[in-house]
């Protein structure tokens, strides 16, 4: 079989992401994006909130991966209830993956200042390869099975939060759909657990300190940690470091955020690996926009998370 270098480069991204391909994909910015992994997540803000993310990873690598996604989340006329829509759009190499997910929750009061949500989550995840690659000649269909499928998943989560602090605990995939009709090429969508956390600490009346982490373990892929810590100036500018430890693409970044209104925010982060990818990229680029609608009298607090 004789492939396009793009293909090949292609084939060589999925084989090293194997293990993640079939799965959410993850953001630096992951703190301000929870309701993809956790429904539990939904309405929390106490507004409508519409939060957009555009990822484009390991620039310069012809075939690597890019990612955009939208959420809008809500709590309704009853604060205990909470819904959310989520649509992912995942591009990684040759392979393709659409999401789109409904997100419900439920809260209760655990003390003076602490809620717990519970949620669910149920949707569809569409899978397909490149119409390029299947076009191409040397293409067989009897290695990569039949394609352009859409399966559904359902996923359960808990947040426990209070205007200072919360913990997250999900699976927002609990079936391990296999996406392909033959037996040949296997993509199945894997099982992963989430665990999220973060703190606000008041260094003084113009300053806040915030750091936030993500644990990931997924069936049949490396162990992923995400620590973020980012400083708060005036309730308007965020600036801070990321960092990934994971055996096959740890990276380091820096992320930084702008309140430019009440209802306006905009973000950047910025991605390098320490992997072995490191000579053949220049970076990983993300650009988040946050908008939300206010109503005074439903805001008890700031929202840091």
């Amino acid at each position: 079989m004789k492939l396009s270098k793009y293909y090949i480069t292609a084939f060589i991204l999925a084989s090293s992401w194997i293990g993640l391909a079939q799965q959410l994909p993850q953001f630096t910015q992951y703190m301000y994006n929870t309701i993809a992994i956790n429904p539990a997540y939904a309405g929390s803000r106490e507004t409508l909130s519409v939060v957009g993310l555009h990822r484009s990873q390991w620039v310069g690598l012809e075939g690597g991966p890019s990612t955009s996604t939208l959420s809008v989340h809500s709590p309704l006329r009853n604060e205990k209830i909470g819904v959310g829509l989520s649509f992912i759009d995942d591009q990684l190499g040759f392979e393709n993956f659409s999401y789109i997910y409904g997100d419900f929750s439920y809260t209760i009061q655990t003390g003076e200042n602490t809620k717990l949500a519970f949620g669910l989550k149920a949707g569809f995840t569409h899978y397909g390869l490149d119409a390029a690659f299947q076009n191409d000649q040397s293409f067989d269909p009897t290695i990569f099975g039949i394609q352009n499928r859409w399966t559904f998943n359902t996923g359960v989560g808990l947040y426990w939060h209070t205007n200072k602090w919360y913990l997250g605990l999900s699976a927002p995939r609990m079936l391990t759909t296999d996406l392909n009709n033959d037996d040949g090429f296997a993509a199945l969508e894997r099982v992963s657990y989430y665990f999220t956390g973060g703190y606000v600490f008041d260094l003084s009346e113009s300053t806040k300190f915030k750091p936030a982490f993500m644990l990931k373990t997924t069936n049949g892929a490396p162990l992923s940690f995400d620590f973020t810590a980012n400083f708060l100036f005036n309730e308007v500018l965020w600036l801070g470091a990321a960092y990934r430890v994971n055996e096959q693409a740890g990276a380091l970044g820096g992320i930084a955020d702008f309140q430019v209104s009440k209802q306006l925010r905009i973000g950047y982060a910025y991605e390098y690996p320490i992997s072995d990818l490191r000579p053949y990229t220049s970076g990983t680029h993300e650009i988040l926009l946050m908008f939300e609608v206010f109503k005074s009298k439903r805001i008890k607090s700031p929202r840091y998370f």
